[in-house]
């Protein structure tokens, strides 16, 4: 289950959202990142990153960590734009070749 979860209305139709969990004492993991195709580009999905990321860190986390795919260029994009590095694939994304996992410090 997802405690923290961000979620973007324009014209009371959500727009944008993601979420954090966390992974272990010090990591939290962002989840469900996701803005409709008419609302990319417009800076949404970076405006709910840097919620989620502010919300971890007032949470008491020091690192972000995150999985996408590799077909996914423009969430690869923001996540590199965002000051994430590329990482090994964590947990149950370990040897999976269709994702690419991310971490930054908060």
């Amino acid at each position: 289950m997802l405690k923290h979860v961000v979620v973007v209305y324009k014209d009371g139709m959500p727009v944008g959202c993601g979420a954090i969990k966390p992974y272990d004492d010090t990591t939290m993991e962002v989840k469900r990142m996701f803005v409709p195709w008419e609302h990319r580009g417009s800076g949404m999905a970076l405006a709910v990153l840097q919620e989620l990321e502010q919300w971890a860190k007032e949470l008491g986390f020091a690192k972000c960590i995150l999985e996408t795919g590799i077909k996914m260029p423009e969430a690869i994009g923001l996540y590199k734009k965002s000051g994430y590095a590329q990482t090994n694939n964590y947990g149950q994304y370990a040897g999976v070749e269709s994702s690419v996992c991310f971490e930054k410090s908060l």
